[in-house]
């Protein structure tokens, strides 16, 4: 796929952050691309705003975690175009809190929203693409699919299921012309810790014991906002998987994220966790810094 125009690209979590992003850019690119997320509103507005700048886009609300919802997405887009080119796996949601704290009805509901229902919507796909003899599928992962983190391990479990996942699907698929890459995303300035909040508010408000710990953690994603990447920086790696004749396995995204997947690699756990916590060091010295007259 040299060129993503005129292709037919499925984005999942489309309504905001990078679906949004990515929407846009493959739209600007000449890409036909269907709009899929749960919020209707947000969804057709966009839809709107690509068609009015001379982009084609098709708001299709879904939630995917509903197999009726999954099957019409899959559906209508095929009456619609009579082919689907590239999906993109993007939707999704962060549980927070202690493992402790965090119910298992919540932690089972992070599995099905950002593993089994994407699962589900690629087995739809999957036949599509290998009848066509090509397809792409992105699916969005993220740093913490490779480096798990306190209080974010329910949601980076999700996350190293996805990239096992992945790596089975692609030695699956490629006699078949279908390539399977993975996108991993560091800090990147979206609604993400919002709603992870909003999301794990009752199992945060169980985890007195680690109130604490958890306060302190917040104050250091704030501290490193400054070097979050923008929606729009993952979108052009997305692109690039797309477009590039022999896509690597994998794109991290932005420099942090290569930084920190390097020292996972080469560096032993007990010494990465050193490194971590002096990371942690190093925003409190910036904050301090920063507030000095």
């Amino acid at each position: 796929m040299r060129s993503v125009k005129d292709r037919i690209v499925i984005i999942t979590g489309a309504s905001s952050g990078i679906g949004e992003a990515t929407a846009r850019r493959l739209a600007r690119e000449g890409a036909v691309v269907i709009l899929a997320a749960r919020r209707r509103e947000r969804l057709e507005r966009i839809a709107e705003e690509l068609t009015a700048s001379g982009g084609r886009a098709l708001a299709i609300p879904t939630d995917i975690t509903v197999e009726a919802d999954r099957r019409h997405l899959v559906e209508r887009t095929m009456e619609t175009y009579g082919r689907i080119d590239a999906l993109i796996n993007n939707a999704g949601y962060g549980q927070r809190g202690p493992i402790e704290g965090v119910p298992i009805e919540a932690i089972r509901q992070n599995f099905e929203t950002n593993l089994f229902a994407l699962i589900a919507l690629t087995q739809l796909v999957i036949p599509l693409l290998r009848a066509q003899g090509s397809g792409r599928i992105v699916n969005i992962s993220s740093v913490a699919g490779r480096i798990a983190r306190p209080f974010s391990a329910v949601y980076d479990a999700t996350k190293h299921a996805l990239e096992a996942i992945s790596d089975g699907l692609r030695g699956e698929l490629a006699p078949f012309g279908i390539q399977v890459i993975v996108i991993e995303p560091g800090f990147i300035r979206t609604e993400f810790l919002h709603v992870a909040k909003e999301v794990s508010r009752s199992a945060l408000e169980r985890s007195q014991p680690y109130a604490p710990f958890l306060a302190d953690l917040d104050r250091q994603y704030e501290r490193l906002r400054r070097w979050a990447g923008r929606p729009e920086d993952v979108a052009t790696v997305i692109l690039r998987a797309l477009t590039e004749a022999r896509p690597r396995p994998r794109y991290a995204v932005p420099g942090h994220a290569r930084v920190l997947l390097a020292l996972k690699r080469w560096v032993p756990d007990h010494l990465f966790d050193g490194c971590v916590r002096l990371c942690r060091l190093g925003t409190k010295f910036i904050a301090l810094r920063d507030r000095r007259p």
